[in-house]
């Protein structure tokens, strides 16, 4: 059974196949008969005046023109001229197809936005997608032969039904000396604001995208009324059909077979029926006139469009949708699938040889052996692993392998002191002529885990944050109260310090306030800054002529080499911070 249907496939698929082959209507044989017809006459024409009506000398020029003109022939850039041709036409003929106005997408949207089961309500969803009809008839009446014979004039229009005698009464009045395709569209679009404001459209969201959809459908006939207005230009034409038309005039020449017996090079056979030529001629002439059928798709030949059906299907189609399919819906219902996770629709004997499993990917069927499956170790990670271990205690380092690279993660974890010398300083050499840098540059990298391990205060670019007090802007407190709680906290304080004295340094020269307990037992330390005993808040001040009175009194006038040297001693970690600043800013002095 299953040979007998297989069979009775292959049959079908091979009398489609020959039925296509052999069709009639719309085919290339029905395009070609008569131009392949007047060229297989003027070949034998030739061929019989060749061999019986001329002399030997008179066929000897003959035999040189037929050798001049089958060796020139190939000069002619049919194949190039005809296929970029060709190429032109057919990307035209798909771009016209695809702007052709199908209502289907608007009548949708009509039925569903527009409400109102009563009169009212469907005279207005009516009226809506006949006026879509009405531009779209009016602008393929514009550029379609079939159409314009069906519809010659606008009282024609009105009997068949797509516009009332009011409307061709508004439309003479309105009368431009232009296509008028487009009133109706404006018609739609005002009609379909009058209908929001009346409540049939709830929501302006709706009536936007009705709108939306309806200007596509006036951009779609505005195209094809640009496309029949600017056509391939008539010059590209004519190259054309000259050059495929002398191409094969001069093989009625060039492609006859000359006598064997002259043993002329490239003719030692004799044939009555040049096949190559005759399929040449059917190639190049057919795609031609596949061009000419092609460049106007709005006609009246075998292959155009069905304009004439495209206008009944979308008006019958429309109204339908918006009026007698408005709220008219199937009761809802379980489907057949309810509890199945995976249904499996069933297949007939004509299409079981079609099922196929599902595909998972051109990767999914690939085996690879159990050692193949397991993961290897890095290579460059073990080697760069030994390196820094044996560089470590041994001061050595591989010269072949690449240095990491400097970037700003890198440079962020440099001391300052580095940062200026990278940047400001050539680059210093080691005893072996290797950059140092280099060293360094794992030296920082490896200083990743140090730093994520460092505490807050500790961290590089930790002074850089805005609520460190950094600027120079002098800073002074008012008499009598402390510092803000901000400022307390930064510099790593406990909330439990109160009261605290200022002390500022001598007058125009870089400054510091020492922040001191009043006494000793005044407050009591947190175990987490037990380390910090005293913190150092930086001003500038230029002029202590303008600070405050209390603020220079004989007894606050002492200088700061003290303060700084109670810090240096005690080990205090903002230390580093002021040599830092040293470094940086050496014009501004201690």
């Amino acid at each position: 059974m299953t040979v007998t249907y297989s069979s009775q496939v292959a049959n079908a698929r091979l009398g489609s196949f020959s039925r296509l082959l052999l069709c009639w209507r719309g085919s290339i044989y029905k395009l070609l008969y008569g131009e392949f017809l007047i060229f297989l006459i003027c070949y034998y024409i030739i061929r019989f005046i060749y061999r019986m009506a001329l002399t030997d000398d008179q066929q000897v020029i003959f035999e040189k023109l037929t050798l001049y003109c089958d060796s020139y022939i190939q000069l002619i850039p049919i194949s190039f001229v005809l296929g970029f041709y060709v190429t032109l036409v057919v990307t035209r003929w798909w771009n016209q197809y695809e702007n052709l106005p199908w209502p289907d997408r608007l009548m949708n949207l009509v039925s569903c936005f527009v409400e109102g089961k009563d009169e009212q309500g469907r005279l207005l969803r009516r009226t809506l997608m006949r006026y879509a009809n009405l531009g779209n008839v009016l602008i393929l009446r514009s550029v379609s032969a079939a159409v314009y014979k069906r519809f010659p004039s606008p009282q024609h229009l009105v009997k068949a039904g797509f516009m009332t005698p009011s409307e061709h009464k508004h439309l003479q009045k309105l009368s431009l000396p232009h296509n008028s395709f487009w009133m109706p569209w404006v018609w739609f679009a005002n009609l379909s604001t009058k209908a929001w404001i009346g409540g049939r459209i709830r929501d302006p969201v709706l009536l936007q995208s009705l709108l939306n959809e309806m200007n596509t459908l006036r951009t779609q006939c505005g195209q094809l009324y640009a496309y029949d207005w600017i056509s391939i230009p008539l010059v590209y034409t004519q190259v054309v059909t000259v050059a495929v038309y002398s191409f094969f005039l001069a093989c009625l020449v060039g492609r006859q077979f000359l006598n064997p017996a002259k043993a002329y090079p490239g003719h030692e056979m004799d044939l009555v029926v040049p096949l190559f030529t005759f399929l040449q001629f059917f190639f190049y002439a057919g795609w031609l006139k596949v061009a000419e059928q092609l460049i106007n798709p709005f006609g009246e030949d075998d292959d155009d469009f069905e304009t004439n059906w495209i206008v009944d299907r979308s008006l019958q189609v429309s109204l339908l949708a918006v009026d007698e399919m408005h709220q008219d819906l199937p009761p809802m219902e379980r489907d057949m699938y309810w509890n199945e996770p995976e249904p499996h629709p069933p297949y007939t004997a004509a299409s079981a040889q079609s099922r196929r499993p599902s595909f998972f990917g051109s990767t999914f069927n690939i085996s690879l052996d159990k050692e193949d499956l397991e993961f290897q170790p890095d290579p460059e990670e073990e080697e760069s692993a030994h390196t820094g271990i044996a560089g470590r205690f041994r001061g050595l380092q591989s010269h072949d392998r690449q240095p990491p690279r400097t970037n700003s993660k890198t440079k962020l974890l440099w001391p300052k002191t580095e940062v200026l010398s990278h940047e400001g300083q050539p680059k210093n050499l080691g005893r072996d002529g290797q950059d140092t840098s280099d060293q360094e540059d794992v030296k920082a990298w490896k200083g990743e885990d140090a730093f994520k391990s460092a505490v807050l205060y500790g961290r590089s670019g930790y002074h850089s944050a805005p609520q460190t007090p950094l600027s120079h802007t002098p800073m002074v407190f008012p008499p009598g109260q402390s510092a803000p709680s901000s400022l307390r906290k930064v510099s790593g304080m406990d909330d439990t310090v109160k009261d605290q004295s200022l002390q500022p340094p001598t007058p125009r020269s870089k400054k510091s306030f020492e922040l001191l307990p009043e006494s000793a037992g005044a407050s009591t330390e947190h175990p987490e800054v037990s380390h910090m005993r005293r913190k150092t808040v930086e001003f500038n001040l230029t002029d202590m002529s303008e600070a405050p009175e209390h603020l220079r009194e004989p007894h606050l006038g002492q200088s700061t080499s003290n303060i700084h040297t109670i810090l240096k001693d005690r080990g205090d970690p903002y230390w580093a911070l002021e040599n830092n600043r040293s470094v940086l800013y050496p014009h501004q002095g201690h």
